[in-house]
């Protein structure tokens, strides 16, 4: 049987690149993100769907799983209500909504690490409850990209959730590779990077300590840090080539805000877009629309998911999937 799903907050489509990669079918796409979407549509020829708060479930095709990297504003009323009135107001109740009408074998979400933490873990209750009261049984895990061959320490919440009558009781995330890859395997030729570069007055190198972390433990499934820039606050923090880059994101300043600074071939430097997508797992031949600016590719980059964790955890719920005969 070949499954079908949907991308919700589709982003750049690190979903669907992931699962296509198994032969599963993209039938419905969704993203409000206007840049976002001309990048999906430029890799996979198809537009997605806009605002989903906007769109019926009963509009949607059928589909096997929902995936879904939903945003998480806060749960204000987490706890005091039931059922759906507790997500009301927030991108998660879409999700729910739309489970509860098509009732997919398979919910595969992804969130923030804050996500378990939040409200004193009361947002996670919150969204166990409403997902068995639905019909799902729900499994989930924080897993840092940096342990499954990308340089690059994401962690990030994932969520496997799959339909009762399926009667799937037991599910193990994939165990981590620790598969060494440096920032250095994957960087750009020098001529492609010359526009990164931060030259600036106020850059302090740690030499001594650089060489010191490099002979202890030579190329770390983490980031080196190896000086500041300024007083060394929020994207002011530099990182060697021989290890791996510290959380891409949409958001946030300083003199290298959104990929962090790097020493790489003996230059200070931000990342380029195509290193960004490197460190996030995407294909070579996956790319960027003509005229996408470096700072929508930073933020895109920072809103997407990892595809070879989405690979690996997948290969799990295929596996279970498999067995349970669907």
């Amino acid at each position: 049987m070949k499954l079908t799903f949907i991308d919700l907050f589709a982003g750049i489509g690190g979903f669907r690149s992931a699962l296509e990669s198994f032969g599963a079918k993209c039938v419905f796409s969704s993203e409000w993100d206007k840049y976002a979407a001309k990048t999906y549509k430029e890799n996979f020829g198809e537009e997605p769907a806009g605002d989903i708060t906007k769109i019926k479930a009963e509009n949607m095709p059928k589909h096997n799983i929902l995936c879904g990297g939903f945003p998480c504003q806060a749960f204000s009323i987490s706890g005091k209500q039931h059922g759906f009135s507790d997500a009301r107001g927030t991108l998660f109740f879409d999700v729910a909504r739309i489970a509860d009408f098509h009732k997919p074998e398979v919910l595969f979400l992804e969130n923030v690490k804050n996500l378990v933490k939040h409200d004193d873990g009361k947002t996670l209750k919150t969204i166990y409850r409403i997902l068995d009261e639905i019909g799902y049984d729900v499994f989930h895990d924080v897993l840092n990209a940096s342990y499954f061959g990308v340089p690059q320490k994401r962690e990030r919440v994932y969520f496997v959730c799959f339909r009762k009558n399926l009667k799937i009781k037991n599910f193990e995330f994939p165990k981590p590779t620790y598969t060494l890859v440096s920032l250095k395997d994957i960087a750009e030729p020098e001529a492609a990077t010359k526009d990164f570069h931060l030259l600036r007055d106020d850059i302090k190198l740690a030499k001594k300590a650089i060489s010191q972390r490099m002979l202890l433990n030579p190329n770390p499934c983490r980031p080196i840090r190896v000086g500041i820039i300024n007083k060394g606050g929020q994207g002011e923090r530099i990182y060697s080539e021989e290890g791996h880059a510290i959380t891409l994101s949409a958001y946030g300043g300083g003199a290298a805000g959104k990929t962090g600074a790097y020493l790489i071939n003996g230059h200070i430097r931000q990342l380029t877009p195509r290193e960004c997508l490197r460190v996030l797992g995407f294909q070579e031949a996956f790319h960027f629309p003509k005229g996408t600016t470096t700072h929508q590719a930073y933020k895109q980059c920072g809103n997407s998911v990892v595809v070879p964790v989405i690979k690996k955890i997948f290969g799990k719920v295929q596996a279970v999937l498999e067995k349970s005969s669907l």
